[in-house]
């Protein structure tokens, strides 16, 4: 297989994969309590991460100082505390609308630079504001989009994932991205499944009451959506241009109101439409402006997450 026919057959895999995952959360979030949900997905990734680390590395590559190791929990409780949150709003808000507001995180990350006094290009300003046009016009009450609750709550996670990201690169998280995604889930999904255990009653815990596509859906988030989307996202970043790798950011939103439509019958509404033209437009301006020359060099891995980290949407990992 050529060069060529294998970043396209990575890239193609992380389109269906991550922008499947949506699906997953919501399949699993049927019947498996939210936070105990996750807290055991992110548990599991960051068992086999650091497990996957050991087994090509050996024990020594996972030693770390107590700077790092604090700066990963930080931004792990962060990261999955904020995909954590989906499995409860995606019971009632449609998983495409979902992934739409999750798409707006590079927008996020970028308030944060203005924030922090950085002076990021005119136009992808410009597109910051369009985004934010487009998110006011999809987080309306009513309608087919779900209690305006829900739809604040899917913000939130939004905004802590963009925090988590913007973060990553400005504290002493582990330099190796995979030694980073280790601890970071680990230390997540610890706390997500404590919290879960503690706040979740008996009843709602014992598996006979999970339907059979809740777990089928977990298993594919840990599976798929984490290790295999990982893996050949890892890969891009090292063997195909930035820029290229980052169209992710506005299909996998495609993908997901797709699986959406077809599995779970959402419908896709005019407001829906015009949200998601003024988001995914926004987020294209951002990263293609953010990312000069980006087309022609091979990607890096900059956040801790994975991810380019002042530029990325939120990982599906």
């Amino acid at each position: 297989m050529s060069h060529r026919a294998q970043v396209w057959s990575a890239l193609t895999t992380v389109y269906i994969v991550w922008g499947s995952t949506y699906l997953g959360i919501e399949l699993a979030g049927e019947t498996i309590p939210g936070t105990f949900g996750a807290g055991v997905r992110f548990t599991l990734v960051g068992v086999i991460v650091c497990g996957f680390v050991i087994w090509r590395r050996g024990l020594g590559a996972l030693r770390i100082g107590r700077a790092q190791l604090a700066s990963a929990a930080l931004v792990g409780l962060l990261l999955p505390g904020a995909n954590s949150v989906l499995f409860v709003t995606e019971q009632h808000v449609p998983t495409g609308l979902t992934s739409l507001i999750i798409a707006s995180v590079p927008l996020w990350i970028l308030l944060l630079r203005l924030g922090v006094g950085e002076r990021p290009d005119t136009l992808a300003t410009l597109g910051l504001l369009v985004g934010f046009a487009g998110i006011v016009v999809l987080v309306q009450p009513g309608g087919e989009s779900g209690p305006i609750g829900y739809l604040l709550l899917t913000v939130l996670a939004a905004i802590a994932w963009a925090v988590g990201s913007f973060l990553s690169p400005r504290i002493a998280v582990p330099k190796d991205a995979l030694v980073a995604t280790g601890y970071e889930t680990l230390v997540g999904g610890l706390v997500l499944l404590a919290i879960g255990l503690a706040t979740t009653s008996p009843s709602d815990l014992d598996p006979s009451t999970w339907s059979e596509r809740s777990l089928l859906g977990l298993v594919y988030l840990i599976l798929v959506g984490s290790v295999v989307g990982y893996t050949a996202y890892a890969w891009l970043l090292g063997n195909a241009p930035l820029g290229l790798v980052q169209t992710y950011a506005y299909v996998n939103p495609v993908v997901a109101i797709a699986l959406g439509v077809i599995v779970l019958d959402e419908a896709v509404t005019l407001r829906v439409v015009l949200g998601a033209l003024l988001i995914l437009a926004a987020v294209a301006i951002v990263v293609r402006r953010e990312s000069p020359g980006a087309l022609d060099q091979p990607g890096e891995i900059v956040g801790s997450d994975g991810h380019p980290a002042q530029l990325a949407p939120a990982r599906r990992s």
